[in-house]
């Protein structure tokens, strides 16, 4: 067919997207935020991390069929190894806040892609300070505004879930794994 614009497939195709969820995920709720973010709709299909994974999710993940696991390093933790997880974070914290400057967000004036990738590690705040001994607060008050600042878009408030609940399965998991 010379001559013939070609036609683009997503005319003909109506792709749907699927977030493979997991509630606490930092790393879903990046997603969540960003498809808000470019209104873009999805079906949201909930995992069971902790137990039997859908064949959808482990094919999804190629390497090694597992699934990352962060912030070990504080709640995972007790006695010097804490306290060694507590200090590197707090350091990473204040290197943010020295980037973060006195703009309103990490690109300056608008929220964007740092901003995306940062705000939902945040939910886990709560249970770093309630096992750490410390208050992310105290020890960068710009930080925490920026984060109060994030958490007022509605696509973040409605993406992240309560870091009182993050904190509850933290205790789960600290069981499960014999810290206590």
């Amino acid at each position: 067919m010379r001559g013939q614009a070609k036609r683009d497939r997503s005319e003909d195709v109506k792709e749907e997207v699927v977030l493979l969820d997991f509630w606490a995920s930092p790393f879903c709720g990046r997603v969540k935020i960003a498809l808000a973010e470019k209104g873009v709709e999805y079906e949201n299909r909930e995992e069971d991390v902790l137990g039997s994974k859908s064949e959808l999710l482990l094919n999804s993940n190629p390497i090694h069929k597992k699934i990352f696991e962060g912030g070990a390093k504080i709640w995972g933790s007790k006695g010097e190894a804490l306290e060694v997880g507590k200090k590197d974070f707090i350091e990473i914290l204040k290197q943010l806040e020295g980037t973060l400057g006195e703009k309103d967000f990490f690109c300056g004036d608008n929220f964007g892609f740092v901003d995306i990738l940062l705000i939902p590690l945040t939910t886990w705040f709560y249970a770093y300070e309630k096992f750490g001994g410390f208050k992310v607060e105290d020890e960068c008050p710009k930080f925490s505004v920026w984060v109060k600042r994030c958490m007022q878009r509605e696509s973040v408030a409605k993406a992240l879930p309560e870091p009182e609940k993050v904190y509850e399965a933290v205790v789960m998991l600290r069981k499960m794994n014999g810290i206590e």
